[in-house]
């Protein structure tokens, strides 16, 4: 006998990369909803294919466009009975993407709500940053605009958290010169390009180190992340030095391996050698 109770909003992640990273759970919400409410409805049947799994409920588009045309419908199935899973292309819903406006409304109506955990390029950036991670502010897409981007730019450059932003690629030589204009050139930072993906790419340093690298602009989906003021380096220098020391005892040349720790670190590469000639002073 069919349950006539109301039904289940499922707020689940999707891969950020690789179909593999998405969890059994995931999989088998794929296969067993009622309803799919997708991003991108080709995308959400890409991963079902890739995860062996048969959509057998009915699929709508849940894009930013349609987003608030498409609540009063899916609250309906879900008084009807029926489990709605929402996704997007990519990560969490609901975070930069469709799903604050559903999740709203359906608590507001007495539904059940949960969610399916999973990858998330805020967290992935955050944890292979090597910036502080124990705060952190995320702060999404900056304004698109010079003076806008500009304003809010001078209004987090004194926030103490870690600062996580997503950016196009094509813009993200803009931002991160407008982040050094802003936050001062020396300020730590890491662009985290293509998480989870064959050609993923972390690179660590100054935010004017990071702009001129950027400046001819990058390539896939990036992820930026800025220390805050204040923020003592990952290591210092005295530990910068042992670990450079620990890397020529390894075989790694010494002036490889000070490039290596001052781009791990974010400690320029002056600091780190001098701190070298000093260890090997004592």
């Amino acid at each position: 006998m069919k349950d006539t109770g109301p039904g289940t909003l499922i707020v689940a992640a999707a891969p950020i990369g690789r179909p593999e990273d998405a969890s059994p759970r995931l999989a088998s919400a794929l296969a067993g909803a009622a309803v799919v409410a997708a991003e991108d409805t080709r995308r959400v049947r890409r991963l079902a294919t890739a995860l062996g799994v048969t959509l057998a409920g009915r699929t709508v588009s849940y894009y930013d466009d349609v987003e608030q045309a498409r609540v009063p419908g899916l609250l309906a199935s879900l008084r009807s009975g029926d489990d709605v899973l929402l996704v997007t292309d990519a990560g969490m819903p609901g975070v930069s993407d469709p799903g604050y406006r559903l999740v709203a409304a359906a608590a507001a109506a007495g539904l059940r709500v949960t969610v399916l955990p999973g990858p998330s390029a805020v967290t992935a950036a955050l944890a292979v940053s090597g910036l502080p991670s124990d705060r952190f502010c995320f702060e999404g897409f900056p304004p698109r605009r010079d003076g806008p981007r500009a304003r809010r730019f001078a209004e987090l450059a004194a926030e103490p958290r870690t600062l996580v932003f997503f950016e196009a690629a094509r813009r993200a030589g803009a931002t991160l010169a407008g982040l050094a204009g802003a936050f001062g050139p020396d300020r730590r930072a890491a662009v985290c390009r293509e998480l989870s993906k064959t050609h993923e790419e972390i690179r660590r340093g100054t935010l004017g180190e990071l702009a001129e690298w950027a400046a001819d602009g990058l390539l896939g989906e990036v992820t930026l992340v800025v220390a805050g003021r204040g923020q003592a380096p990952a290591m210092d220098a005295a530990a910068a030095a042992a670990e450079v020391a620990a890397r020529e005892a390894a075989g790694m040349p010494r002036k490889e391996a000070i490039a290596a720790v001052a781009k791990e670190t974010g400690l320029r590469k002056r600091e780190v050698y001098d701190a070298v000639v000093v260890a090997r002073r004592r």
